[in-house]
């Protein structure tokens, strides 16, 4: 099982400055790179405390990089509908070849109002404009000249640069939190899936996996040729009660943040995000103990992280990798680095022992 870092920012300004966040997030991706970790991802918000520190992640994942050898970098997610397609295709090109070919592209829908508002785009272009968007980038990386008349943009006679280092293109991930179109959309492109599970309701994003893995098998793709990144709170402490109060702490902040930037969805709804004012609303009401007894965390001893590592490898079938927010409002270097270096220490040689042996069972 592969292991992966989110950095999330979600801080008031009395937790950290950007610049001090951006420095932890450098010394953790640069030790995350020695432990063995396998990606690094980043999120695209504008405006709120809630994300708003990373409102461009190829610059940020740019500095990553600079300062890593092998661990993949993933934008998670960038939004199409707020770029024009050929120069966020002609960002991430840029970003691959700075990487040495270690981009994974991500690509999202985003879904807070005010970012909608600020960049002039209709909610209810959303996922129209993610579609051709992203269709247009894969054209403009796997394509010498691109010519394209659509509803959103018209491009003629393109030819991008930088091109892309990885053939035929970088993996394209999709992300997806509770829309059924957003699953099979992914599947029938073979592209990868991103999922958060705090942020669903328990049981039915299993049965959208399992849905998405279906799709995938019927639409011709080789089995288990797809993948799964699992988006986790973590923290991890010697005991117990130390990893709890740690979490309770930070994930209050994360919660406070989060509703500040959603509170434009009070009393609202949209045919393009069905449920997302329910969503959104379970979200601002729920408490850091609800997150983990419903799975969406990681927290514990890293014995009770192991066991609940494997629990969510269990409830969502299929290979899985998890991707963990381990620095997150207002987490001390302190604490972000005992997670990383525990879990790195403790709990990942577990599940790779577990892959060794069935390797060995099934050769």
């Amino acid at each position: 099982m592969k292991f992966g870092l989110n950095f999330f920012p979600s801080f008031r300004p009395e937790d950290s400055t950007t610049a001090d966040y951006y420095a932890q997030c450098l010394w953790l991706a640069e030790r995350a790179d020695q432990l063995g970790y396998s990606s690094i991802k980043t999120v695209e918000h504008s405006f709120f405390d809630y994300g708003g520190h990373s409102p461009n992640p190829c610059v940020f994942l740019s500095a990553i990089a600079a300062r890593t050898k092998r661990i993949r970098l993933i934008t998670g997610a960038v939004i199409p509908a707020f770029h024009h397609p050929a120069h966020l295709g002609g960002d991430l090109a840029m970003l691959d070849n700075m990487s040495s070919g270690r981009l994974d592209a991500g690509f999202g829908r985003a879904f807070l109002p005010k970012e909608f508002e600020v960049f002039g785009v209709p909610m209810e272009e959303s996922r129209a404009r993610f579609e051709e968007g992203i269709a247009i980038i894969r054209r403009l990386w796997t394509e010498d000249r691109v010519t394209h008349k659509g509803r959103f943009w018209t491009i003629e006679d393109v030819h991008l640069m930088p091109r892309v280092v990885q053939k035929p293109h970088p993996p394209i991930w999709i992300a997806a939190i509770s829309g059924e179109e957003s699953f099979t959309y992914a599947a029938r492109n073979r592209f990868n899936l991103m999922i958060v599970p705090y942020a669903g309701k328990p049981g039915l994003l299993q049965e959208l996996v399992g849905l998405y893995r279906r799709v995938c098998s019927e639409s011709g793709h080789p089995p288990g040729a797809e993948q799964v990144q699992v988006a986790q709170f973590c923290y991890v402490a010697e005991k117990r009660d130390e990893a709890r109060a740690g979490f309770e702490r930070i994930c209050k902040r994360y919660l406070q943040t989060f509703a500040d930037a959603c509170t434009a969805w009070q009393g609202r709804s949209s045919d393009q995000y069905p449920g997302y004012e329910r969503m959104v609303a379970s979200i601002i009401a729920t408490t850091p103990e609800k997150i983990v007894a419903n799975g969406g965390a990681f927290v514990g001893t890293p014995d009770e992280v192991a066991d609940q590592v494997k629990a969510c490898a269990e409830s969502f079938g299929g290979s899985i990798e998890p991707s963990m927010q381990i620095n997150f409002g207002g987490s001390s270097d302190a604490e972000a680095f005992r997670t990383l270096e525990l879990f790195a220490s403790r709990v990942m040689p577990r599940f790779r022992e577990n892959w060794r042996q069935t390797s060995v069972l099934a050769g």
